[in-house]
C-alpha cells in the first residue's frame, strides 16, 4: 500500500467512511456557515462519486453549494450541443445521444441535457428516451448478463439487447449524438467513427476524457474517419487539423467557460442557493457566445482567449435570472447587470506607493550646446 511506503508523508490510517465520514462532512458544512455566513458559496471538487452524488442531494437545498465535476462538466456540454445545433439546425429532442462512460460526469452531463430537453417541451420519459448509455459492461439494458445497473445510470437504462461491442452498439442505437466520458483512450476506434459518419450527414462526436493520452479519439481521426463531416469538441486541446485542404479548429469543452461565471453571479447577487436552472441559462449563453465564424471553422466554442469576457456575459445573464425569480437577495437591485458584474471583478493593478515623478518635456529631454563664459561676455559686450 502507498501508505506503508517510508516516504509516504501523510496520515497512516484508512479513510473514514459511511455515518464517521458523513457526520464529518454535516460537521464541516455547518462550521463554514457559522464563520463566514450563510451566502458563502461552497464547491465540491475531486468528489468520488459514489460521495459527489449524494452529497450534492444532500445539500443542495440547504447550503449555497455546487458541484463542478457534475454539474460544471454537464453545462459546459450541453454548451457545446447548443453549438452544434446551431450548425445541424435541429433541437435537442430532434437527436439521439450515446453516452460512453456512466460514471458522474456522464449522468451529470444526461441529467442536465433530460433537464434542457424538458425545457424545450418534451416530456421526461421522452427526454430519457433520447439517451443511451454505455460502461464497461456494455450497453445499459435491464437483465444485462453483467453490470450493476444502480445509481443515476438506472434512470437511462433501456429494453435492449445486451450489446458489448461499441461498433455493434452504435449500429444498434444509431445515435446522432456520441459523447465520451469514460476515461479510457481510444475508445472511438476507426469502426466507432467510419459508423457515425455512415449514420449521419453531420456526426456529433465529443471525446471528452483528459488528458490527452485518455481521449477517446483525436481530432485528426474523427475528421479523417468521418470525411471531415463530423461536429467534433474534446476535453483534452488538440492542434488544428488539416483535411482536405481545409483547416478544422476543434473545440475544447473547459469547465472554466462556465464555474467562474456561475460563482460570479451567486457571490455578487448574495444568492442562497445554486439552481440547476444557472447551470441551463449558462449554457444556453455560452453555446450563443460562439460566433458564426467559429462555427464555420468547426468550433463549438467561444476562443479560449475570450473568457474573460464571455464569464461577464454569462453572468450578467444570471444575474438578471435570479433577480427576476426573486432568489438574488443583494438590494436594491442594479439596473444595468452587466456593469454591476464588471464591478464585482477583481482588479490586479495595484496602487503605486513610490515616491512622485514627473515626465518631463519631450522637446526639453535633448542634449543642447551650453555657451562658454567667454562667449557670453562677448554677447553681453
Amino acid at each position: 500500500e502507498i501508505s506503508s511506503n517510508p516516504l509516504y508523508i501523510g496520515i497512516r490510517q484508512k479513510r473514514v467512511t459511511g455515518k464517521e465520514y458523513d457526520e464529518f462532512i454535516d460537521e464541516f458544512m455547518e462550521a463554514v456557515v457559522q464563520r463566514f455566513g450563510w451566502d458563502c458559496l461552497i464547491q465540491f471538487e475531486d468528489f468520488a462519486s459514489h460521495n459527489a452524488y449524494r452529497l450534492l442531494e444532500r445539500y443542495q437545498k440547504q447550503y449555497c453549494t455546487f458541484n463542478d465535476d457534475i454539474q460544471g462538466t454537464a453545462a459546459v456540454v450541453l454548451a457545446g450541443l447548443f453549438g452544434a445545433l446551431r450548425i445541424t439546425n435541429t433541437k435537442l429532442v430532434d437527436n439521439k445521444y450515446l453516452f460512453v462512460g456512466a460514471g458522474q460526469a456522464a449522468c451529470g452531463i444526461a441529467d442536465l441535457l433530460a433537464h434542457a430537453m424538458m425545457r424545450e417541451g418534451a416530456t421526461q420519459e421522452e427526454a430519457a428516451s433520447r439517451i443511451w448509455m454505455y460502461d464497461v459492461h456494455g450497453l445499459i439494458v435491464e437483465g444485462r448478463p453483467q453490470g450493476d445497473l444502480e445509481g443515476p445510470k438506472s434512470a437511462y437504462m433501456k429494453k435492449g439487447k445486451p450489446v458489448k461491442d461499441l461498433s455493434a452498439v452504435v449500429d444498434y442505437v444509431k445515435p446522432s449524438v456520441l459523447i465520451g466520458a469514460s476515461g479510457a483512450g481510444r475508445l472511438f476506434h476507426e469502426a466507432v467513427l467510419k459508423k457515425m459518419g455512415q449514420i449521419n450527414e453531420r456526426p456529433v462526436i465529443f471525446a471528452l476524457s483528459n488528458p490527452t493520452s485518455r481521449a477517446e479519439c483525436t481530432a485528426e481521426e474523427a475528421y479523417r474517419e468521418t470525411e471531415g463531416r463530423c461536429i467534433f469538441a474534446s476535453g483534452s486541446p488538440f492542434k488544428p487539423v488539416v483535411y482536405k485542404d481545409k483547416t478544422f479548429y476543434p473545440g475544447q469543452g473547459n469547465n472554466a467557460y462556465i464555474f467562474p461565471a456561475v460563482s460570479l453571479a451567486t457571490i455578487a447577487c448574495a444568492a442562497r442557493h445554486v439552481e440547476e436552472d444557472m447551470f441551463l441559462i449558462a449554457a444556453q449563453q455560452l453555446g450563443l457566445l460562439v460566433s458564426q465564424a467559429d462555427l464555420d471553422a468547426g468550433r463549438v466554442y467561444p476562443p479560449v482567449t475570450a473568457i474573460h469576457e464571455v464569464t461577464v456575459k454569462i453572468a450578467a445573464h444570471l444575474a438578471e435570472h435570479l433577480y427576476e425569480t426573486k432568489k438574488a437577495w443583494n438590494y436594491p437591485e442594479p439596473n444595468d447587470k452587466e456593469e454591476f458584474i464588471r464591478m464585482q471583478l477583481y482588479d490586479t493593478s495595484y496602487e503605486y506607493f513610490g515616491p512622485k515623478t514627473w515626465k518631463w518635456p519631450e522637446q526639453h529631454s535633448s542634449a543642447r550646446n551650453v555657451p562658454s563664459i567667454d562667449e557670453d561676455v562677448c554677447l553681453e559686450s
